[in-house]
């Protein structure tokens, strides 16, 4: 399944929603002749015709336009501006394709007053091949470089939803580079592919330890999803991805190693994907929906697809959040621009190729959509800030959409379990429930689970659980007493990449704000936490070894208050030996947490709760009742150390331990030994230490 839109460009240049205006638009198209400063050439300009039927719908066809076989073309549409500002509208603008694959940055051409820096659009790229006499407009990059799979991974074999255990890993933080004397994250999808691939090399950090030759750091952590923060186009240069401006093109600097002559983003993302799935990794693509930054059609169809003051038009339907609709819950644009989800146009509609009655803002979304399940072969959506996409219709549309071309890629291979390994998860941090029980969404980020689990490590009760310590620990391990109905509904995080503001730092920080003395152990109780707790698992890059802030913004200034995480992940941190032990403390149990049945299910329930004598002990239980397979966790939130625990006849008593099947020994599995056969007789009986959880399970 394409949408209409997509076909048509595989052989005519579109503009897609644009109305009648004198002089039409028109197509810019040459090529680039490298050199200091390049130089665009060939130049040559074509008018575009109205599509019969489509009022709004522009093209012309490639075979027209003189391109030669195998050559790379970048172009431009020239178009009225249409736009509330007086000074802009009417006037004559070079703008990029809306849906364009791959940009060019390096050549924006200069604007005149009354524009600005904003204005100045990047070409859109695309290879021509001709075949039979008839040109065909093909996704390359900058050099002719193609998508491509080279392994066909059999879909079936990818983790399933309840088996996840996600990296979050924005791009350029992969690696660090000296500017100015600060660590700056300049990473690409290559440096992320050298994380997993072991014979791959790192094209900008082929230093670290990580990354030599024969090592596959991800792999060997054991994770099985990785997420990379937005990757598709934005006119940031080198950040989080945040201001998506590129919708269907990947990132122009993420596809630029220092040492490349020109950007690959499409090929190399393709790659990276594709050595994912070799690996066992599913990947997951962050998505940007509720605003843009300097997007081409604010001069193409500002109105239609954007509102630009929501405080201006308070009575606007696409004024205020979902949260409610006052005053102090207008959308929050955040320096970008916001799309219109809920205005509807008569038009063409780029997904079905009729005239109906459409959203522009979300059918240019599904378009995007379409070209990053189809081309680039995703796993899985996080959509950014879902209060500020305010339409909860739309984001039902989007991800029943993105659901249906999954089902149509596993039935192409003819494989069963697409249901179960694909998944939709929001970012709306009040956590409305309904979203899943209108089955809007497949999941949410419960950031409840990381403020009580913080709260418990360093023995405090959370604030909406007065003098209730016990009851914080119950409802951090078991999303459902949160109002999630399965654990597949909650992504869970010690920490992430939102680390502004108060208690969001990164958890080493966290720890250092509050005293915390013995991180080694308040980081392996933390993530035998997360890894046992009831939902998914999802690492924020870096914590797997308690890395910590040192820079928060392009200033320098390090201030919880100041903004967001801008220095790299500093691997180089895994040479402190604590760290390292750390590390591979939380890489025995996330291989345990992705092969041990118990986990893959939401049953729990806590067997004993000591509070006694200060002290905090919590056990629980997961996995099926009288189950072979069945995990007890023993946690101690307190300084409280058994009785000359290093002797023989040492013991704390667990209440209500579950009997052992026949056949069946437990073992606990959480220490330096991957499996330690625990006495018959000790069950339930070992002694425990202060700051520390014990993970047993039978075997």
């Amino acid at each position: 399944m394409t949408a209409d839109l997509l076909a048509r460009k595989e052989t005519s240049f579109v503009l897609w929603h644009v109305g009648n205006t004198t002089p039409v638009p028109s197509l810019i198209v040459g090529q680039v002749k490298p050199g200091a400063p390049l130089t665009f050439i060939d130049k040559q300009e074509f008018p575009l015709t109205q599509v019969p039927g489509f009022p709004d719908l522009w093209e012309i066809s490639a075979t027209k336009c003189n391109l030669k076989d195998g050559e790379v073309y970048h172009y431009w549409f020239e178009v009225t501006v249409s736009h509330p500002d007086p000074n802009r509208a009417g006037k004559r603008l070079r703008v990029t394709d809306p849906t364009a694959y791959m940009v060019d940055w390096r050549l924006t051409p200069f604007v005149d007053s009354p524009f600005n820096d904003d204005d100045r659009y990047p070409p859109a790229v695309i290879k021509c091949a001709i075949k039979d006499g008839v040109a065909k407009l093909v996704a390359a990059d900058l050099g002719g470089e193609e998508i491509s799979f080279p392994h066909t991974t059999k879909l079936e074999t990818l983790p399933t939803n309840n088996q996840l255990v996600i990296y979050e890993l924005p791009t350029t933080w992969s690696r660090s580079s000296e500017v100015g004397g600060r660590n700056m994250g300049v990473g690409t999808f290559l440096d992320v592919a050298a994380l997993i691939e072991k014979d791959l090399e790192a094209p900008d950090f082929s230093e670290l330890d990580v990354v030599e030759k024969g090592k596959s750091y991800l792999t060997e952590l054991g994770i099985n999803a990785l997420e990379l923060l937005p990757p598709a186009d934005s006119t940031y240069n080198r950040q989080w991805g945040y201001g998506t401006t590129n919708y269907l093109a990947p990132d122009f600097e993420l596809g630029l190693p220092s040492f490349y002559s020109w950007s690959t983003p499409n090929r190399d993302l393709a790659k990276l994907i594709d050595i994912c799935h070799t690996n066992g990794i599913r990947f997951f693509v962050d998505t940007v929906m509720a605003f843009s930054k300097n997007n081409p059609y604010l001069a193409v169809a500002c109105d239609d697809f954007f509102i630009l003051d929501p405080s201006q038009a308070k009575s606007d339907p696409d004024a205020h959040n979902s949260r409610a609709k006052d005053d102090n819950n207008l959308r929050n644009a955040y320096g970008a621009s916001l799309f219109r989800y809920a205005k509807m146009l008569r038009g063409y509609d780029p997904i079905s190729g009729k005239v109906q009655t459409i959203s522009p803002g979300r059918q240019l979304m599904k378009t995007a959509l379409t070209r990053w399940m189809n081309d680039f072969h995703i796993d899985g959506l996080r959509l950014d800030s879902i209060e500020n996409v305010y339409n909860w219709d739309f984001i039902q549309e989007y991800k029943d959409l993105a659901r249906e071309l999954n089902r149509l890629r596993f039935a192409v291979q003819g494989a069963s379990g697409a249901e179960e390994r694909f998944l939709v998860v929001g970012e709306e941090l009040s956590e409305p429930k309904a979203l899943l029980s209108q089955q809007r969404l497949d999941g949410l980020w419960h950031q409840s689970f990381k403020d009580y689990i913080r709260m418990a490590l360093i023995g405090r009760h959370h604030e909406s659980e007065p003098w209730n310590f016990a009851e914080t620990v119950r409802k951090a391990i078991d999303c459902r007493r949160f109002g999630y109905s399965d654990l597949t509904q909650a992504i869970l995080y010690l920490t992430s990449h939102d680390v502004e503001g108060y208690r969001n730092e990164r958890l080493y920080n966290f720890f250092q704000e509050n005293g915390v003395s013995d991180c080694e152990k308040r980081f392996k109780l933390a993530f035998t936490c997360l890894l046992t707790a009831v939902g998914i698992p999802m690492i924020l890059a870096g914590d797997e070894f308690a890395d910590q802030h040192n820079l928060f913004d392009a200033k320098g200034n390090v201030n919880q208050e100041g903004g967001k995480q801008v220095d790299p992940v500093h691997f180089g941190r895994l040479a402190d030996p604590w760290r390292k032990n750390v590390k591979d403390y939380v890489s025995r149990l996330i291989k345990f947490r992705t092969s041990y049945d118990a986990l893959a299910v939401n049953d729990t329930d806590f067997l004993h709760v000591d509070l006694n004598d200060n002290k905090r002990v919590l056990v629980w239980r997961r996995g099926r009742l009288n189950s072979d397979k069945q995990v007890v966790v023993v946690a101690n939130f307190s300084d409280f150390i058994t009785s000359n625990a290093e002797s023989p006849g040492a013991e704390y008593f667990v209440n209500n331990w579950p009997a052992t099947p026949p056949g069946k020994h437990w073992y606990e599995v959480s220490q330096k030994d991957a499996k330690r056969l625990v006495d018959s007789n000790r069950v339930g009986r070992e002694p425990i230490y202060s700051w520390e959880a014990k993970v047993y399970a039978l075997f």
